[in-house]
């Protein structure tokens, strides 16, 4: 995907943006009294931008990396998370191919690897993912670093109780296009800021056929949507989408209202 022109009232100001952040980064590690953290690398723009963020606020040898790959991963999602480990210099990193256990869950609710469902299939990972991501957490008195974006919570696009599960979210305020333009600053490459975004949980995945667009598309109808509360006839006149995708934009929101939300207490 080529780097697009974020539309102004999405640019940041990248250099007090990213001190608040890495700030934020140390402050959370100092307060717990932990020994570092720890994080989950695909490959993607998102988990950059944290990686960079956590060495950036703790030093490389505080940060541990876990590439979590499993026999559908793109081979090309696992090259550029190594490259992003070679450009911040982490050294703490566990590779560990996750399939083994995937199946032994599938196993367990009657199904194989190829005959189970895609969504729950894809959950199993992202949960597989993050229990490990714990396990290191709790081994080495470590906090996980989440990396959902403002973009993705406000659609719901996410697990939950998988890479929604974290002990803090360094870039949940920020939309997917001010994330890029984040991770190109703090010096991730630019094919991997502004490349196209895929959960990577089964082969050819990408984000904008699940969601009917591209972030670049998105993040304004978001933005018009949730900061500025216009009504969806509004919103297509600020932004030219079409009409059925910002009812598709509002419709993902409510219907994953739920992931959001505190926990559920029935009133006894």
């Amino acid at each position: 995907m080529p780097k697009y022109e974020a539309p102004s009232f999405l640019k940041i100001d990248l250099e007090a943006t990213s001190k608040r952040l890495i700030e934020c980064v140390k402050k959370t590690v100092e307060t717990a009294g932990a020994s570092g953290v720890v994080l989950g690398l695909s490959g993607g723009v998102d988990s950059a931008t944290i990686a960079a963020l956590s060495v950036k606020a703790l030093g490389s040898e505080r940060v541990k990396v876990l590439l979590m790959p499993d026999r559908e991963s793109s081979r090309k999602s696992m090259i550029d998370a190594e490259r992003v480990i070679d450009v911040l210099g982490i050294g703490d990193v566990v590779r560990v191919d996750i399939t083994p256990a995937v199946e032994a869950i599938l196993r367990m609710g009657g199904d194989s690897y190829d005959s189970a469902p895609r969504i729950p299939k894809a959950n199993v990972k992202a949960r597989i993912r993050m229990v490990l991501l714990y396990y290191y957490a709790n081994k080495e008195n470590r906090l996980v670093v989440g990396s959902g974006d403002r973009s993705e919570w406000l659609l719901g696009y996410f697990t939950k109780y998988g890479d929604a599960a974290a002990d803090f979210y360094p870039i949940l305020g920020l939309y997917k296009t001010q994330v890029r333009m984040l991770a190109e600053y703090l010096g991730i490459p630019e094919d991997i800021a502004w490349k196209p975004s895929s959960p990577d949980l089964w082969p050819g995945q990408k984000a904008m056929d699940e969601l009917g667009a591209e972030y670049d598309i998105l993040d304004p109808i978001l933005y018009y949507m949730f900061e500025k509360g216009l009504k969806d006839e509004e919103i297509v006149e600020k932004t030219g989408a079409p009409l059925q995708l910002v009812k598709r934009v509002r419709e993902l929101h409510e219907k994953s209202r739920h992931k959001r939300s505190p926990l559920k207490i029935c009133t006894p």
